[in-house]
């Protein structure tokens, strides 16, 4: 199999990163955030359905939270005074908040599923509607595989950042700041000691987000020159094996779609490394929490029990943080979706 100049010559990216760079594929112009706003219509048509869901995301959020207290008044009240019966009503009080948290996580991931599909049965509709308003100098000057591009796989992104992701994320801060009152309300000492770690995981997304954005926009202008070039070549077969142009076409093709394959390796790997950096910190923070808090333990100023729900929510504390850092990601794949869009 013949090799295409782009894996023969790796450097070959700047080249077409640049010929991606048109009025409607710049990869590297600053993303303006004020496009999320236009889509606002979309999701208000269904506001009903987003309040329910967003109401059962609370419920779930607070019975979350109340897994660490229930654990820790088990270990402190009844483990250390031997009351077998009230150690079994907290463990049945246990079982009946995680079946609640289980319904409440079941409607609502049901109810927003709902309403992202009708958002993207409305959106799509209204996209073919608008396309078949354009003038045909329109269609002249644009590739028919990036309009396709646009009505598939970027509503697609886009439908399950509306349909999922923000929601996720509200519920991820909800529940952090849920987190903070909690750790501060059982010693305010150890929990403003375990935040220390903060200011190091907002150098480290800062950090990330420069190179993410720039990424992910990069892939959604390769899959649509793809996209564009394939359905060019179909549509033109017979005039492409009228001309003999198969192995030329071909060799185009498969530098476009290496270059593709290439950029999404490198969104992957983007994405993937905010997760690690948000577990080394977490593991830190954890570290903090049980040396300081047994030291306390060992002094008499602190029961066990408290330590141990206190790690547990410190725990859960960088839960929301993994969370919130996946769909960042998300985010900013849906962010550039919507511009092109």
């Amino acid at each position: 199999m013949k090799k295409s100049s782009y894996t023969n010559h790796g450097r070959s990216n700047r080249w077409r990163e640049n010929s991606l760079e048109g009025a409607d594929e710049n990869v590297s112009k600053k993303f303006d955030w004020y496009v999320i706003k236009k889509f606002g219509p979309y999701v208000g048509r269904y506001k009903g359905w987003t309040l329910v869901s967003v109401a059962l995301m609370l419920l779930y959020t607070v019975l979350n939270l109340a897994n660490p207290f229930l654990i820790g008044v088990a270990i402190d009240q009844f483990i250390g005074h031997n009351d077998l019966r009230g150690l079994a009503i907290t463990g049945i009080v246990l079982i009946i908040v995680n079946v609640l948290m289980w319904q409440a996580q079941y409607w609502q991931v049901w109810s927003m599923s709902w309403a992202g599909q009708q958002i993207l049965y409305n959106l799509s509709s209204d996209m073919f509607t608008h396309l078949q308003s354009l003038s045909l100098s329109f269609y002249d000057r644009t590739q028919i595989g990036r309009v396709m591009s646009r009505l598939q796989s970027d509503i697609d992104v886009l439908e399950s950042m509306l349909s999922s992701g923000l929601l996720s994320m509200l519920g991820s801060l909800v529940s952090l700041v849920g987190i903070i009152i909690a750790m501060l309300a059982m010693n305010i000492t150890l929990a403003l000691l375990s935040f220390t770690v903060l200011p190091i995981m907002f150098v480290i997304a800062a950090f990330w987000q420069r190179f993410a954005q720039r990424s992910f926009r990069r892939t959604r202008a390769a899959i649509s020159v793809v996209n564009a070039t394939l359905q060019e070549n179909i549509t033109g077969m017979r005039v492409i094996q009228s001309l003999a142009r198969e192995e030329r076409n071909r060799d185009e093709f498969d530098e476009l779609n290496a270059y593709n394959r290439d950029t999404n390796l490198e969104a992957s790997r983007i994405a993937a490394l905010i997760l690690p950096l948000v577990e080394v910190v977490a593991a830190m923070a954890i570290a903090i929490t049980v040396l300081y808090g047994g030291v306390l333990v060992s002094q008499g100023s602190l029961k066990v029990g408290v330590l141990v729900a206190f790690t547990l929510y410190i725990n859960r504390f960088f839960d929301p943080i993994r969370e919130i850092s996946q769909q960042y990601s998300q985010l900013q794949r849906a962010g550039v979706a919507a511009e092109r869009i």
